[in-house]
Formats: structure tokens, sequence, C-alpha cells
């Protein structure tokens, strides 16, 4: 078996330095014939979450942790996301999400970054699909002075006019870049194909919907999406749970919401004609390759089995696709996939960029690998190893408390509740084959799947024709 095929056998290995500069010093040393066993999982410290909801509605969540010298916080706001952008100014989230820290009444942009460095720390924002995330951390004696800061940010952000003229212009030469590569336009046509007119479609900015954008646009839309009843505040570090809510209601307890709330997303598709699609790229020596359909929301019962199967399939380099496409064939750097879950549904997609004479046999290995999950049960060891793999992943990157913040946030943006965190290994140690059988059956069958191609028809043309009839778009 490739040491590459075996994680633990390739770790051994460049420990005992086989790799291929000791392989040209003298003979290869041999691994030993009974490797010792993996040591038991460790759980998941669930911490301890002090919970208050203000007066404003604004929910404030609190996890004091003696680690780093340094208090974190996230605040996530619902609704707030790429699904609130309107149907003529797809992607308006993330540019807006980067305009909230270039300036308030007070600050510019410079005055805000070097006063977040002056507290020990840095302030950021970016945008998702179900909301809008605003974070910052500073030392412990300055968790006070920080925290308005960002209450500052979040009630006050001013969009200097300036700054949203300098932002489009990055927008549309980072725009520019962006559609010279195939990655970006076959994940266009796939969200397109898999939510059709439904927002979670949205999240790709174009042409159009960046030279919309106006300062005002920008400061109109942050009244209608951030407010206090739509948000949740996470404080983590070397802060104790009263004195954090005395912070949190000192700095945002004045904070009022204004106007309507914009609309829960709707639900999303949970299925969809599947389609043949071929995007145009004159020249190209490579077809960028995505399969996907419509799937589940985070909260549906399915979850946990649905994502472990798109772990198996595509979730890592053991994956089943990796080890194909990649190790096996050749055919790509990196073939990946799985479940992506949100508030309002999901999808199932997976990918690879591969030369354009194995374009056809790429797509048939794809094929095989769906057919493989769906018709055979998982073996025992590649599910254990599976398993291991996804919990290992997941303690690691939860040890950070700035890890355990963004987490509870995000979960919470996608509607599962703080105890997720540390129930999420125990659910997954407790998926078997026959779960996994079943969530391939349900969500990972290919004739389910819509196919889309990027690159240049006339090289590939011949090797598309069992896989139907694509329709061709520019």
């Amino acid at each position: 078996m490739s040491l590459l095929k075996n994680p633990l056998a390739l770790s051994l290995a460049l420990i005992l330095g086989l790799g291929a500069g000791a392989a040209s010093a003298g003979p290869a040393a041999k691994l030993p014939e009974r490797l010792p066993p993996l040591a038991p999982d460790k759980a998941l410290p669930v911490p301890q979450i002090a919970r208050k909801t203000l007066a404003n509605g604004l929910e404030v969540w609190v996890v004091p942790r003696q680690g780093l010298p340094r208090v974190d916080y996230v605040l996530a706001v619902r609704n707030a996301g790429y699904a609130a952008d309107a149907a003529d100014a797809s992607g308006f989230a993330s540019l807006y999400a980067g305009l909230l820290v270039e300036g308030t009444a007070k600050l510019d942009a410079k005055a805000i970054a070097e006063t977040a460095q002056g507290y020990g720390g840095a302030i950021g924002a970016n945008a998702t699909n179900d909301g809008v995330v605003l974070s910052g951390y500073a030392l412990p004696s300055q968790a006070a002075p920080m925290l308005q800061l960002l209450s500052d940010v979040a009630e006050g952000a001013s969009f200097p006019d300036d700054e949203v003229k300098l932002a489009q212009a990055n927008a549309l030469q980072g725009l520019k870049a962006a559609q010279a590569q195939p990655g970006f336009k076959a994940t266009r046509a796939l969200l397109a194909a898999v939510y059709g007119e439904h927002p979670y479609a949205r999240s790709q900015p174009t042409e159009a919907s960046i030279n919309a954008i106006t300062a005002d646009k920008v400061r109109a839309e942050h009244a209608r999406r951030f407010r206090p009843d739509r948000a949740l505040l996470v404080i983590t570090g070397r802060v104790g749970a009263e004195q954090a809510f005395k912070l949190a209601e000192a700095s945002f307890g004045d904070w009022k919401a204004s106007g309507e709330p914009v609309a829960d997303v709707a639900p999303a598709p949970r299925a969809a004609p599947a389609q043949r699609v071929f995007v145009q790229r004159d020249g190209s020596v490579q077809s960028a390759l995505r399969l996907g359909r419509p799937a589940i929301a985070a909260t549906d019962a399915d979850y946990v089995p649905a994502q472990l199967a798109g772990i198996v399939l595509g979730g890592g380099f053991s994956s089943r696709l990796m080890q194909n496409l990649r190790e096996d064939k050749g055919y790509t750097y990196g073939a990946r996939g799985g479940l992506t879950a949100l508030r309002g549904g999901g999808m199932v997609q997976v990918s690879a960029d591969v030369r354009n004479e194995v374009t056809g046999a790429s797509l048939g290995e794809f094929v095989y690998e769906f057919g493989r999950l769906n018709d055979y049960p998982v073996p025992a060891q590649e599910l254990e190893d599976t398993k291991r793999y996804v919990a290992g992943g997941y303690l690691i990157g939860n040890q950070q408390q700035r890890s355990v913040a963004s987490s509870l946030a995000g979960n919470w943006l996608i509607g599962l509740p703080p105890e997720f965190l540390g129930e999420y290994v125990p659910k997954i140690r407790a998926v078997g084959a026959d779960q996994v059988q079943a969530m391939a059956k349900k969500y990972y069958a290919v004739k389910d799947q819509s196919i889309v191609v990027v690159g240049d028809y006339k090289a590939v043309q011949a090797q598309l024709k069992e896989y139907g009839e694509f329709k061709q778009e520019k």
C-alpha cells in the first residue's frame, strides 16, 4: 500500500526519515510490522456557556477560558449576508461586510485599525450566506475599550464615499481576475443549476451589481440588516461571565433596531432537475468539473450522517475521490467535495480540474465513486479511519478560544444550538455504515447530480456524449 494512502504510515515514515532525501543516503528503513494502535478519541471539553439576552434582543454568550491572555469577541448578525442581497445585487454582502471597518463618525479606516492594534488586537468582518460576522480581540486589560470599538463599528459604521468608491474599484478588479479562472465560472453555473432563483445562488458578484453600489445604498442596507434582535455576541477568554455581561450592556445596551427586520431566508429547494451545462473557455487546456444537487439544511436530522457520507466521498486527502482521481489515475491535483448545509437548505457538490484529454474519463470516475457509495457499505476500517479524521480535525480546530467563539457563532447562524459544539463528535462516532449508505442513496445518487464543465468545447466534445446533452453557455 502506498504511504500516501496510509496517513499514519506516512507520518511514521517522515519521522523515521524515509523521505526522498533519506532514500539516497542508504538502504531504506522498514516500518514495524505491527504499528501500535491509535489512542481513544478525546472528547471535546464542552464549554460552560453563560447566556443572557439584553433588553434590545441581543443574545450574549460568555465562555470564560484561562488560555491565552486575551479576550475574543464575535458578533454574528443573522439575515445580513448573501441571502439578503436583492436579485440584482448578487454578492453585495461581501463588499458591504468589508466596508464595515472602514470608518465611523469619529474614526477613519486607519484609525480603527490602529486603535485595535493599540488594544493588542485586531478587528475585521466577513459575510456568509446566512449572516455577517464582525469580530475582534484584545488583551484582557483592554477588553472594555475593544468591545466599545466593536460597538461603534456595529452601530455607527459610516461607509465614507471615498472608501465605497475604492472598494468598488477593487471589487471590479477582483471580479476581472476571478472571471479569468475556470473555477469561478464553474461555481456560478453550478449554483444556478442547484439553487435556481433562490438567494443562495447569489453569492458571486457581477459587474452590474458592483457598479450599482452607492454609499447611500450601503448605509441604507446597514440600517436594515444590522439590528440587535437578530444578533449574537460571543465573548471568550480571560473574562468572567458577570464582567462580560456588564461590558456587553455598557457597549451594546443602547443599540436600537429600526424599521422592519429582513425576513428569514425561504427554504431552498430539496431537489432540482439534473442539468448538463458547458461553459466555453477558449483555448483552455483543462476542464473544470463540478457535480452537485440540492440537499438539506443544517438543522435536518440527516445532517451529520449525510455530512459523513460526503467526507468519505471527497472530504480529505484520503477520501475516495482524491485517492482515485489524483493518486491512482493522476488526472488532477485535487478532487474533493461533500455536503454544504446552511440555514435554509444546502447542496452536495464535488469538483476537480483535469487535463482536456481525461475530461470524459474523470467524469466516469466521479460516476463510479457516486455509485460505489450508493451500492456498497463503507468497509469498517475505512469508516473508522474517516471518523477519526473528522473527530481529530474538529478537536484540533476548536482548541483556540477564537475558534470556539467562531464555531458557536457560525452554528447559531445556521440554526444549530450551542450544545452542538460538544455533541458533534459523539454524533459522528455514532454513525454506522448502514446510515452512510442510506444517505448516499438519498443525496449522492449520480442520476440527481447536475454536471457543469468549463473548458474548450471543441477539445472535449467527443468525450461528453455519454453524459447527456450539454447546454452551452459563455
